[in-house]
């Protein structure tokens, strides 16, 4: 796979991840605490959730913390942190003024920093600013909220793009195929998805129906 884009699956729910791993072209899984709800599961168990999905080939999994200060989001951060090895674990932390501070003292010492729930321009210009792996804008979200959603998160391609620094958007709520293609279009470095897109995208009905008349004539 490119290894300039990062496709990664968004959910917590154990059983439907395990519909879609492992595959060569998922790079990881994304969760936060609104998936870890609805699928049951609570601080607590979010790193054996995690552990399970590195066991199933998930290069790197992201968790969000959960307190809204700089020292909560810190305490957060290492109590996840210290039971994964360096790079496996990205803390994912709403852009926010408090994330964006603790944020940038978790960069400091090479934790990579997933800026979440990124809805303006300049979030995204603070996120590559402090050094962020990822930064999260909501596609759905937007457009639900009366923005154009693609067309903002073009522009803060071309401002990660002019910036020089290796951030890339990991563009969340998808609910759709082309709403997956027109994201690509505009060369974002990665997407999150949840599983039942990820299999309308790998399960094509036309190639598998000429895949089942290969087939038939091979065994003739």
């Amino acid at each position: 796979m490119n290894k300039s884009f990062h496709l990664y699956l968004d959910s917590a729910d154990l059983g439907a991840l395990r519909t879609c791993l492992p595959h060569p072209v998922v790079h990881g899984v994304t969760t936060n605490p609104t998936l870890l709800k609805r699928a049951g599961v609570t601080w607590e168990a979010l790193p054996g959730l995690l552990t399970a999905l590195l066991r199933l080939g998930a290069q790197q999994v992201q968790a969000q913390v959960r307190s809204p200060d700089v020292d909560g989001m810190l305490a957060d951060a290492d109590t996840l942190l210290r039971q994964f090895d360096p790079g496996q674990l990205v803390v994912k932390i709403p852009a926010t003024r408090a994330g964006l501070a603790a944020g940038a003292a978790l960069t400091a010492r090479g934790v990579p920093v997933t800026y979440t729930a990124v809805y303006a321009l300049e979030q995204a210009h603070f996120a590559a600013q402090l050094g962020a792996a990822y930064a999260a804008p909501y596609l759905g979200r937007l457009n639900d909220s009366g923005v154009d959603g693609l067309a903002l998160i073009d522009r803060m391609q071309a401002l990660v793009a002019a910036s020089g620094t290796p951030m890339r958007l990991l563009v969340a709520s998808i609910r759709s195929r082309q709403a997956y293609l027109d994201l690509l279009a505009l060369g974002v470095g990665s997407i999150t998805i949840p599983p039942a897109l990820f299999t309308e995208l790998m399960d094509h009905e036309a190639t598998i129906a000429a895949e089942r008349g290969f087939l038939a004539d091979a065994a003739e």
